[in-house]
């Protein structure tokens, strides 16, 4: 099998079941954020490897967002044929944040994303993670979809930015904590010179 197929050359694409749509149209920016969510993540394990358990959570949450490319790459009439994400999913996730919480101090201030590699790049998935959601949100507007697909990503983006704070703890190292404003320096500074 060939990779290229020259069908998409003219700016469209397939849905599952064969409908043609313009490659822009939010179905397709929809999944194909859920495809760069499941390739940031599998960055994100490449850093993770001292850290079995959430590699392993990664693994899984790889598997469910093929999944619900899948169920996003269907027309309404065929998505449910593909309908895997259920609220017992979400419900998983919520206990993962509660137990990863607990091994962690209370966070009582902003934090940046960084510290160590691993740490970074959960950050930088919890971002297209937060697109990806607002992508499926749009979509929802103009289409049928599994509502639960937009309670998954809501709550793996709040689930990979404790994982970070975990990447991070586990080594060792501090989260990067937001300094001052901007805007605020500059006030103290002005006040300074008065």
């Amino acid at each position: 099998m060939r990779i290229y197929t020259r069908t998409g050359d003219a700016g469209e694409t397939g849905l599952i079941g064969g409908q043609r749509v313009p490659k822009d149209d939010p179905r397709v920016d929809a999944y194909g954020t859920v495809d760069e969510l499941n390739a940031v993540l599998g960055v994100a394990r490449c850093y993770l490897q001292d850290l079995p358990d959430l590699d392993a959570l990664l693994e899984k949450f790889q598997n469910e967002l093929f999944d619900i490319g899948a169920e996003l790459a269907s027309p309404p009439e065929r998505a449910a044929q593909f309908q895997s994400i259920e609220e017992r999913h979400i419900t998983a996730m919520e206990e993962a944040i509660d137990r990863l919480e607990e091994e962690l101090e209370p966070l009582r201030q902003f934090i940046l994303p960084g510290g160590t590699l691993a740490s970074a790049y959960l950050h930088l998935a919890r971002t297209v993670c937060r697109r990806a959601e607002r992508q499926v949100v749009h979509l929802s507007r103009i289409s049928t979809v599994n509502a639960a697909i937009i309670k998954y990503l809501n709550r793996l983006s709040d689930l990979l930015f404790v994982m970070a704070r975990m990447a991070n703890h586990r080594a060792g190292v501090e989260d990067v904590k937001w300094g001052e404003p901007g805007w605020r320096r500059k006030r103290q500074a002005e006040g300074e010179t008065q």
